[in-house]
């Protein structure tokens, strides 16, 4: 029996581990795929405090040795059911049970590809799904950007502060985005816009030199680019556990800033929170929040 289960072993789940075991919890964090969540595929971080430029990777190694270090205990698997028994949680885990006082959810949120052959290929090397992250690396090239909502038209306008000319690829005619963002984009000078297409084909050896466009007509060209930004939304995998509080439309958990649902006991951070911006930041942040949270949910009890 442990004091606090966590789900997820990224940046929100490792950070949560780190702050409940200084507050001498027991601690079991649980990991489907990779420790470290998203950040590992990228090669280079600039924007974490005090980390002016860190692989990915070397940024998830550290933080998952810090959490050991602690004390925190550590597994590979997916969690494929979790539920309350009495007064406390059990989850089944590659057919094993673990049990604990307190449940963090830290699932995160995988951005959703476009589903072009060598996509995987060409992460870290032109193909990027995040502007914030990786936009810098772009000063002064062409990329392109696909999407319609939002996230498509925040990171043009980004990305146009940046790049030498950014192109709008978005496969309707008309996008989702606030009509703010629309107009703002329609009034910068390097910022073009392809409606009714879509992204067929990524050229390059080693990295990205051009992608292949199709128009709604049929008609295809080649569109040179350094740079690809997938903005086609992403997928949260919450699934497992609906029953134990609530989701969003989008498949999210509600929770707010506090990163307390509706269930006694149950937190979520990170990613996989109904919440505005998904960053390192905003993931160590909510991974202190709900740990302290945890704590002190568990004084009381």
């Amino acid at each position: 029996m442990y004091d606090i289960l966590i789900v997820g072993g990224g940046t929100a789940g490792l950070t949560a581990a780190i702050y409940a075991r200084r507050a001498g919890r027991s601690v079991l964090v649980l990991e489907g795929t990779g420790f470290g969540g998203q950040i590992t595929s990228s090669p280079l971080v600039e924007n974490y405090p005090g980390l002016p430029a860190v692989s990915g990777l070397d940024y998830s190694d550290a933080l998952l040795a810090q959490a050991k270090a602690l004390g925190a205990e550590t597994r590979f698997g997916r969690v494929e059911s979790a539920g309350r028994e009495g007064d406390h949680f059990v989850l089944t885990a590659r057919k094993k049970t673990f049990e604990g006082r307190a449940l963090i959810l830290c699932t995160g949120a995988k951005h959703r590809k476009l589903g072009v052959d060598r996509e995987e290929e060409l992460v870290g090397r032109g193909v990027s799904y995040c502007a914030v992250c990786d936009g810098a690396f772009f000063k002064d090239k062409d990329t392109a950007v696909v999407g319609g909502g939002d996230s498509a038209l925040q990171s043009a306008l980004f990305l146009s502060q940046v790049a030498r000319s950014v192109t709008l690829i978005h496969r309707r005619g008309e996008f989702r985005a606030q009509e703010a963002y629309v107009t703002a984009a329609k009034e910068k000078e390097n910022i073009t816009f392809l409606m009714d297409s879509r992204v067929t084909e990524l050229i390059g050896e080693e990295a990205l030199t051009a992608i292949g466009v199709e128009e709604k007509s049929g008609k295809g060209r080649k569109l040179p680019v350094e740079g690809l930004f997938v903005e086609v939304g992403q997928e949260p995998d919450n699934g497992a556990f609906a029953g134990l509080t609530d989701l969003d439309e989008g498949g999210y958990f509600t929770a707010g800033e506090d990163c307390r649902t509706k269930t006694p006991g149950v937190f979520v951070a990170g990613d996989c929170r109904a919440k505005e911006l998904r960053q390192l930041t905003t993931a160590a942040a909510d991974g202190s929040v709900a740990a302290t949270a945890a704590c002190r949910w568990l004084d009381g009890q």
